[in-house]
């Protein structure tokens, strides 16, 4: 009987110890599982930020000033994803109220008038189509960005408040962070740099110049969006 105890107690230590081994050891981490994202297709969404930058009145160069203001729109774009790399091409259009202008501040028109006019600079939109290229880590995907951009510039004297209103075309670059939070959803933040070169001021005595003067326009632009993807998480 005592030989019988003793084999069975024996048995089941050494069961219990197999048992204990196929249990997880407390304080050894478990390495996740990696989450996996799909960024191809179609997507829209919207945005909003802001924008300041700087105009500049040509070809004394003696007229400039900063320009800011708020932006806000829609955006529609598609991506293509090869492994963890994402390319796309997405356009935006945004209303915007980026404005600046010199104050009475910006030259004589003669040596013997003094300032009594200032220049002024408006944009009230904002379009661009645009290339992107980027590098996923799951549902985190960082972008560089670059390609056309349209706008409406107004430049002009104050007072009167008389403005030549044109269709810009420039450039644009920039980057941004973009991250899936849920299925079909994505936010991002992002930055441009808008070029507008050929604004024209047909005013005489603009500021000084004469009338035909040419004025640059730029933006730092920064804004927040979230998107909708259409198709599987």
């Amino acid at each position: 009987m005592r030989r019988a105890l003793t084999v069975a107690a024996a048995v089941l230590a050494i069961s219990g110890q197999a048992h204990a081994a196929d249990l997880p050891q407390p304080g050894v981490p478990v390495a996740p599982v990696p989450a996996i994202y799909n960024w191809n297709g179609f997507y829209i969404g919207v945005n909003g930020g802001w924008g300041d930058g700087l105009s500049n009145w040509l070809p004394s160069g003696q007229n400039s000033y900063s320009v800011a203001g708020y932006v806000f729109g829609g955006t529609a774009g598609y991506n293509y994803q090869v492994g963890a790399y994402v390319w796309g091409i997405e356009g935006d259009f945004d209303w915007t109220h980026v404005v600046g202008n010199s104050g009475q501040t910006c030259g004589a028109i003669s040596d013997l008038v003094p300032p009594t006019q200032g220049c002024a600079s408006q944009s009230d939109w904002l379009a661009t189509f645009r290339g992107r290229f980027g590098y996923a880590w799951a549902n985190i995907l960082l972008y560089g960005t670059g390609g056309v951009a349209f706008g409406n510039v107004k430049v002009g004297l104050i007072p009167p408040s008389t403005f030549d209103s044109t269709t810009e075309t420039g450039w644009t670059i920039g980057t941004g962070l973009e991250v899936g939070f849920a299925p079909n959803w994505t936010a991002k933040v992002e930055y441009l740099f808008v070029q507008f070169p050929n604004a024209t001021c047909s005013t005489v005595g603009s500021c000084g110049a004469a009338a035909g003067s040419a004025v640059s326009f730029n933006e730092n632009v920064i804004r927040v969006g979230i998107n909708f993807k259409f198709g599987a998480w």
